[in-house]
């Protein structure tokens, strides 16, 4: 006589936990639908959910234990693998294979609606400067025709004819019904018969919205900015998804952005190069500036105008303005500017390319 504990491979000091995991392990190996024609599987099956009826009840496994019926294979009570009771297999085995019992039509889960993302172009200006805007968008909406039904106006979605409105169909396996997706209605337990001609009978149909975005002072190319739930909706009552407002900055022909800081070119002669000068140089918002350009400044050198930069998108304050020092060399010379120039050359012992050969 073999017992419900040596079916299961559990001993008698076993948890009710223990049992149900050594009895969801054996049921899932030994499944009929897992084991097609196979008869001693079945016959196995039988043994295990027999065993577990009666192990799996804490009142039933007492009066096995204590010899009274407890039902099973051979146990006190004439239990026979024929009266296994399969009303909870289905939650047992976590819908392993589709469902030991056929439910009701299976309630939609909550969908986020999807994100969207949209660019707007903007100046150079408006980027130093913030600037609120408006975007459009196309998101899906209830159709205005049928008012999201899907089906045309003066009709209804009907019962499902084939589940009956259930949205599953059950279809028997031995000794089990698995449940599948009802093919006609594909699982919504109704069906249009005549669908809206606008929407084509989805119930929705792609609008144009259009929102207000303010664009924070300080923003650059890739920039985005968040629209919490201005996306698309979501479905059985889930939120709507988020809109992305992306971005582009227009190049400015003075500036150029280097994260934070802005980097302006600023023409110099020579002689000031030389002997150092005072210059003006141009502000983002249109002013001026004066630089003190220190002598012997290189071609290329950048000269830091603190906080005359861009804002900054996280916290408060610029960055700075670098001007680039950019040696002009003219292209034409009077005669008095000419002999200056080799009054020079005469008297300078300056060789800038003595490091090439040292």
């Amino acid at each position: 006589m073999t017992s419900p504990y040596e079916i299961l491979g559990v001993a008698k000091t076993a948890s009710q936990e223990e049992v149900k995991k050594a009895y969801r392990k054996l049921a899932r190996a030994y499944h009929p639908d897992r084991n097609p024609g196979d008869a001693a599987a079945e016959e196995r099956f039988k043994e295990i959910q027999g065993a577990y009826d009666i192990l799996g009840d804490e009142e039933k496994r007492k009066r096995y234990d204590t010899g009274g019926n407890g039902g099973g294979f051979g146990f006190p009570g004439g239990f026979s693998p024929g009266d296994v009771n399969l009303g909870d297999l289905g939650d047992l085995l976590g819908g392993l294979f589709g469902g030991g019992r056929a439910a009701g039509r299976p309630r939609p889960q909550p969908r986020r609606g999807a994100d969207l993302e949209v660019p707007v172009a903007l100046s150079f200006e408006d980027a130093l400067q913030g600037l609120e805007t408006k975007v459009a968008v196309e998101v899906d909406a209830p159709c205005r025709v049928c008012h999201g039904s899907g089906a045309e106006p003066g009709t209804a979605p009907t019962l499902c004819p084939q589940c009956h409105g259930r949205g599953v169909l059950a279809e028997s396996q031995g000794l089990f019904a698995i449940s599948q997706p009802c093919p006609r209605c594909r699982g919504n337990g109704t069906v249009i018969e005549q669908p809206c001609r606008t929407c084509k009978g989805r119930g929705v149909e792609r609008r144009t919205r259009r929102f207000t975005v303010k664009l924070p002072a300080g923003v650059k190319t890739g920039t985005r900015i968040r629209l919490k739930g201005k996306g698309e909706p979501g479905t059985a009552g889930g939120p709507h998804g988020d809109l992305h407002v992306v971005t582009e900055v227009k190049p400015s022909k003075l500036f150029h952005r280097r994260g934070e800081d802005l980097v302006v070119d600023v023409p110099i002669t020579y002689p000031e190069a030389a002997l150092g000068a005072t210059v003006e140089v141009p502000t983002p918002e249109g002013g001026r500036v004066s630089l003190k350009v220190p002598a012997g400044a290189h071609d290329g050198k950048l000269l830091r105008l603190r906080g005359q930069g861009a804002p900054k998108l996280k916290g408060a304050g610029k960055g700075d303005l670098l001007a680039r020092v950019k040696v002009a060399v003219p292209s034409r010379l009077s005669k008095k500017e000419r002999e200056a120039i080799e009054e020079l050359q005469k008297v300078s012992h300056d060789d800038p390319r003595e490091e090439l050969f040292s």
